[in-house]
């Protein structure tokens, strides 16, 4: 019998990979009734040679699938949090090792017991620190764009777990008389040198493009459309509705694509240093890219305001085609452009950890709005 509901475990984790992976509603539901029904019939059995839900909690704490374990937890919380894999890790232990956030953040449920993890240690000397530095798997850091964000997540894991362990741990060696500090910089040296290549490749692309629409700009604003009386040096369309959203838009554009040339040029000359990944890097990332987002939109209205001025002579139908076809590259640079961006304000200004007891409904609500801006914009 017990086999069986072994089976059935290892069927509800696939049914519980494959429903998050899609979000349906209504058959996580399902799923979690039956997983519910399943846990209260194993509670049932009786003369079990060993705990029937040490498996399976270990098993789903490896694959992150974090409402099966919670389930475990509401029917065997002793025996749940108490089981071990092979080498003596136990479900937070996983949940670090692995980097399931949502398992981690049990630890703000299970009451006393929170102060056992802050000192406990697996056979090789580990404590929980050490696990945080050691390097995710890869189908974790795949889950992020860019090695930069990869490595932003590892800090963020690992900032989170010092915050949690007492300040002794720090400095704690494990047998291999290596401090958690040490176990992270050796675990991350080669993500450390991708991180920097592609933030260096990033920030390199961009910052062109910035000197592109600079130059482009600033010789516009110098050349006015139409021209300019010779006695006075005013410009003839000045009074044109079309003209001052010339100028306005020209200004903005030149404005904001010289920030984001002098931010990438800041991105550039960086020491690139482990910490600086954590806000700095991703931050003057963002900026950049808005910057340049916002140049291109502008240059763009700028230049459909000096066609309408120059060649529609005042006639209105004319803007129809030009906005559309100056609708077209701001529409593929959003594109492209738009999921980055919105990874970046993500991952840096919206916090994994205690979700679950901290989250207010607006952060709950502008994550959900960003993330469905960023699957739709990557489609």
């Amino acid at each position: 019998m017990l086999r069986h509901f072994d089976r059935l475990f290892h069927i509800l984790l696939l049914v519980f990979s494959l429903v998050e992976g899609r979000k349906d509603t209504m058959d996580l539901n399902e799923a979690r009734r039956v997983l519910g029904l399943v846990c209260i019939e194993i509670g049932k059995l009786e003369n079990a040679s060993s705990d029937p839900f040490s498996r399976p909690i270990i098993e789903a704490a490896c694959q992150n699938a974090y409402h099966v374990v919670r389930e475990i937890l509401y029917h065997s919380s002793r025996a749940g949090l108490q089981s071990t894999d092979k080498n003596g890790h136990d479900i937070i232990q996983l949940a670090i090792i692995n980097r399931s956030e949502k398992i981690y953040n049990l630890l703000y449920d299970i009451g006393e017991r929170r102060n056992v993890y802050r000192t406990c240690k697996d056979s090789c000397g580990n404590n929980i620190l050490h696990l945080a530095g050691k390097l995710a798997p890869s189908s974790v850091l795949n889950r992020r764009t860019g090695a930069a964000l990869q490595l932003q997540r590892e800090l963020q894991w690992f900032q989170e777990v010092e915050k949690f362990v007492f300040p002794s741990c720090t400095t704690q060696e494990n047998i291999d008389k290596e401090t958690p500090y040490k176990v992270f910089t050796r675990e991350h040296k080669d993500l450390l040198k991708e991180g920097e290549q592609w933030m260096k490749t990033t920030a390199e692309s961009c910052s062109i493009t910035a000197a592109l629409i600079v130059t482009i700009v600033f010789a516009a604003a110098i050349t006015v459309p139409g021209g300019s009386n010779q006695e006075k040096g005013t410009p003839l369309f000045k009074s044109k509705v079309a003209f001052i959203i010339f100028a306005i838009a020209d200004a903005i554009s030149l404005f904001a694509s010289s920030t984001a040339l002098l931010v990438f040029l800041s991105i550039l000359t960086t020491r690139f240093a482990e910490k600086d990944f954590l806000v700095s890097l991703p931050r003057r990332l963002f900026i950049g890219i808005f910057s340049l987002l916002l140049s291109t939109i502008t240059m763009m209205v700028a230049f459909s305001a000096t066609l309408f001025l120059v060649f529609c002579d005042n006639k209105p139908w004319m803007l129809a085609p030009i906005c559309g076809l100056a609708f077209i590259p701001i529409a593929f640079f959003v594109s492209l452009q738009f999921p980055l961006m919105v990874d970046l304000l993500r991952s840096t200004y919206s916090s994994i950890f205690g979700a679950q007891r901290e989250s207010t409904n607006l952060r709950i609500l502008v994550n959900r709005i960003l993330e469905k801006l960023g699957v739709w914009f990557a489609r």
